[in-house]
């Protein structure tokens, strides 16, 4: 069970967790949103992850991830998906962290991507495997591939956007990919196959 109802979210771990069979809280209705209250990556996933794992009788992977701009002391961070004001409101937030960085140079546009994969079973156990990706932001949107930030994140040692890459480049070297793979032995351990 995957805590998300985000469908880009959900494409991107079917690819990343083959072999596991990946359920959205779309099959979960009765399921309500959970408020990600926390201050970290970990403590939004872990209360996703719980929440879901209580409502469903399943265990249940959560994560939660961001974009964290150094000139920007770390954020959006955890509040990436919602920096503009609307949850998941993708356009809006790029537009207001590129109006917030305008007049930074480009040599100062470090950034990184952060991911937090939790599991949590309903007996109350819980792991965490974290992941990140670091680069650089560009001013100007390049690509169509991907959702968020990707279109001005530039991964260390490479030229290309996020949006740029194929979904399985990107997979390959992302934060969600590097902390769900960390993750997946993990899974496999506490649930016996």
């Amino acid at each position: 069970m995957l805590a998300t109802r985000n469908a880009g979210k959900i494409a991107e771990l079917r690819r990343i967790l083959s072999g596991f069979d990946v359920v959205g809280l779309e099959e979960f209705p009765s399921i309500g949103e959970v408020a990600e209250t926390g201050v970290t990556f970990e403590e939004n996933a872990l209360l996703k992850a719980h929440a879901v794992a209580k409502g469903s009788g399943l265990p249940a992977v959560a994560d939660d991830s961001g974009l964290c701009v150094d000139v920007l002391n770390g954020m959006p961070g955890v509040f990436s998906a919602r920096w503009a004001g609307n949850h998941g409101d993708d356009r809006a937030n790029l537009d207001l962290l590129l109006a917030q960085i305008s007049d930074v140079p480009a040599e100062r546009l470090g950034a990184h991507f952060a991911c937090a994969a939790a599991l949590a079973l309903p007996s109350g156990e819980q792991r965490v495997v974290e992941g990140t990706l670091p680069g650089r932001l560009v001013m100007t949107p390049r690509g169509s591939n991907g959702f968020g930030y990707d279109p001005i994140f530039v991964p260390d040692g490479d030229e290309r956007t996020t949006a740029e890459m194929s979904a399985e480049e990107k997979d390959a070297i992302s934060h969600r990919g590097r902390a769900f793979r960390g993750l997946a032995p993990i899974v496999r351990e506490v649930l016996g196959s």
